[in-house]
């Protein structure tokens, strides 16, 4: 593994740290983060140091033409003394496919499970350790060189932060249709994990609050008539008792959670279909009852059970189950994430020892 320095006041911190009672989702910082740049076709060795603001100049493309990508994982410490990841080479795999696509330098593996086993070993101690809580790590890649042309930067700089969390949306979620605006298109970057794709989202999204719904629900941008995802995670449905998702199309990003859901599913004797998927022949299904259950998965949310699928007039389309596919899935996922059951695909991954010296 890569070494790595580590910054004056990272001791004090780690020290004079504790969790709160509440959590939440991304609420609390954990007390260290990471970061290494990249200057003339070069990565430092990075360097671990206290939590605390980015100094980052004003022209820089990331503030400028959103050159920015990311990740998003976890690290779980249930029942054990010591952390581990979930399937942390497929984020690696992920943010590289993003930053290829955004013509960025690719972060070297080595530098990346340096930052990230940094990160979660120096915060050990403050991984919560009940069922569904864990610590949520971000890595991320954004360009520092400040100018106004339409290239790209020559300087990066890839940083890893965390925070301790609960589960991101307990229950079952209330989802609008978004039959207007586009979250991303064939050809685009909606299947690399980059800031504008969520920056598109966000109108929708927060449309979908002010109505009491959850999230928004994001169609083709051709034709307006395949669903892709939901912000920020993909969508299952149960249909005449199959397991059918949207087919990845290079508009959808390929959710880790979803791939690894379909992995367990077939693994637990469900059919499971990848193929293209219409909406309104899911609504008809869903008041035929045909399409018997919906729900979403995503690495914050795991697995999420939809109630309904509500249009912008109002009109609503409710499953007659919510939670009894995605319960059993999303136990099954978990209990394999957190150690609590045998992991026979070989996902989870132990953090590696930190030592302050």
């Amino acid at each position: 593994m890569a070494s790595y320095r580590i910054a004056p006041g990272v001791a004090a911190a780690l020290a004079n740290y504790s969790l709160p009672e509440r959590l939440g989702f991304g609420a609390v910082a954990a007390p260290v983060m990471f970061q290494a740049d990249y200057r003339d076709g070069v990565w430092d060795e990075g360097m671990l140091l206290p939590y605390g603001p980015v100094e980052i100049l004003p022209g820089a493309r990331a503030l400028q033409y959103a050159e920015l990508v990311f990740e998003g994982m976890k690290a779980y410490r249930v029942g054990h003394a010591w952390p581990n990841f979930f399937r942390p080479d497929e984020n690696w795999a992920r943010l590289s496919r993003s930053a290829e696509r955004l013509s960025m330098a690719a972060v070297p593996e080595s530098l990346f499970f340096a930052a990230i086993n940094a990160v979660a070993g120096a915060c050990s101690a403050f991984v919560p350790g009940s069922s569904g809580q864990s610590l949520y790590l971000r890595p991320f890649l954004f360009g520092t060189e400040s100018g106004y042309l339409l290239r790209n930067s020559t300087s990066f700089r890839f940083m890893v932060i965390a925070n301790p969390v609960e589960v991101y949306a307990a229950g079952a979620i209330r989802v609008a249709i978004e039959r207007t605006d586009v979250r991303a298109a064939v050809g685009g970057v909606g299947a690399a994990k980059a800031a504008a794709n969520y920056a598109a989202s966000l109108r929708a999204s927060s449309a979908a609050v002010a109505r009491g719904l959850t999230v928004a629900l994001w169609l083709d941008a051709r034709e307006q008539r395949w669903i892709q995802e939901l912000s920020g995670m993909n969508l299952f449905a149960v249909i005449d008792g199959v397991l059918h998702t949207p087919s990845l199309d290079g508009a959808i990003l390929p959710g880790i959670t979803r791939k690894s859901l379909i992995t367990l599913s077939r693994h637990l004797g469900f059919e499971v279909h990848e193929r293209p998927i219409a909406l309104d022949e899911l609504l008809q299904q869903i008041e035929s009852d045909r399409c018997s259950e919906v729900f979403a998965c995503g690495t914050a949310a795991i697995v999420s059970p939809i109630s309904a699928l509500v249009e912008a007039d109002g009109r609503q389309y409710v499953p007659t189950r919510t939670d009894t596919v995605a319960a059993q899935l999303r136990e099954a996922l978990l209990s394999i994430q957190e150690r609590r059951a045998p992991d026979p695909f070989g996902w989870t991954r132990d953090v590696a020892a930190f030592s302050a010296t």
